[in-house]
C-alpha cells in the first residue's frame, strides 16, 4: 500500500513538471502572438543623463510648494534630465518639509531620483549644481529695514558658507528671498571660491510691473517694450532704468 501511495505521488510530481514544462515551451510563442497588442518582446531602451543635484531652500513656504513640482517634472531642466532633490529649511519646519517630500513621492515623478529633506545646510548643499534660494526672514510689522537686514544677513552668511564648503564648484545661486539683490550680495561675499558670475537675484516681479507701466502709458503690448533694467532691491529705494528702452509703435 506505501508502495502504491509512493508512485502515485511519483506519477503526479511527474505530471505536475511536464506541465511546467509544456507552459515554458509555449510562452514564447504566446508573446510571439501577442506582439502588437498590449503584449509586446520589443525592448525600449533609452539613455538617462547623469542625475544633477538641486537644493531648493525655503522648502516649507508656499513659494517652494509650487517651484518643486516644476523642479522634479522636467519643466526647469528638461524633460530628460533626472534629479535628485534636497529640500532645506529651518527645524521647526521639518514637519512641514516631510509633508513636501511625501507629496513628491506620491506624485511619482520618473525624473526624481532622490529627496533629501533637511534643516542642515552643508547636508542640503552638498555636491548641489543648483541653488535655489527661496527662505528669506520676512518683514514683520514694526520691524526696521536694517533689522531685516540684520536677520537674513545672518541666513545668507551661514548658505554661502556651506555653498562655498561642500557645492559643486560651478554650482549656480539664484536668490529669490527678498531684499534678493542685498542677499545675493551676502551669500556671494561667504562664498568667495565660487564664480561671481554664477550668483544672480530674481527681481523679474519689479521688472514685470516697469514693463507693464510703460506699455499701459504708451497704448502698446507688453512684447513691445524692450531693455528696461531695474536696479535695486525690492523696495522703495529700487531704480527702473528706462533710458536705454525702447518702445515699438504699430509694429
Amino acid at each position: 500500500m506505501h508502495r502504491i501511495e509512493r508512485v502515485l505521488r511519483h506519477l503526479e510530481l511527474s505530471s505536475s513538471l511536464e506541465h511546467c514544462h509544456s507552459a515554458q515551451q509555449q510562452v514564447p510563442q504566446l508573446t510571439a502572438a501577442t506582439t502588437g497588442s498590449l503584449f509586446t518582446t520589443e525592448k525600449h531602451t533609452t539613455t538617462m543623463a547623469d542625475p544633477i543635484r538641486v537644493c531648493v531652500t525655503g522648502a516649507a513656504g508656499q513659494i517652494a510648494y509650487s517651484l518643486v513640482p516644476h523642479v522634479a517634472g522636467g519643466n526647469m531642466f528638461g524633460p530628460d534630465q533626472p534629479i535628485i532633490l534636497s529640500l532645506l529649511d529651518i527645524a521647526p519646519c521639518m514637519g512641514a518639509v516631510r509633508g513636501v517630500e511625501m507629496e513628491l513621492q506620491d506624485c511619482a515623478y520618473p525624473l526624481l531620483q532622490g529627496v533629501i529633506a533637511t534643516s542642515d545646510p552643508n547636508e542640503a548643499f552638498n555636491n548641489v549644481d543648483f541653488a535655489i534660494l527661496v527662505g528669506a526672514f520676512p518683514r514683520r510689522e514694526g520691524m526696521e529695514r536694517k533689522d531685516l537686514l540684520a536677520k537674513n544677513a545672518a541666513i545668507f552668511e551661514e548658505q554661502g558658507k556651506a555653498i562655498n564648503a561642500v557645492a559643486s564648484r560651478n554650482v549656480k545661486v539664484l536668490v529669490v528671498g527678498n531684499p534678493a539683490n542685498t542677499n545675493c550680495y551676502i551669500c556671494k561675499h561667504f562664498a568667495p571660491d565660487i564664480p561671481a558670475k554664477n550668483f544672480s537675484a530674481l527681481t523679474r516681479l519689479d521688472h514685470n510691473r516697469a514693463k507693464f507701466q510703460i506699455a499701459a502709458k504708451a497704448g502698446v503690448d507688453i512684447s513691445a517694450v524692450k531693455n528696461v533694467f531695474i536696479w535695486g532691491n525690492h523696495s522703495a529705494t529700487q531704480y527702473p532704468d528706462v533710458f536705454n528702452g525702447t518702445v515699438t509703435v504699430d509694429g
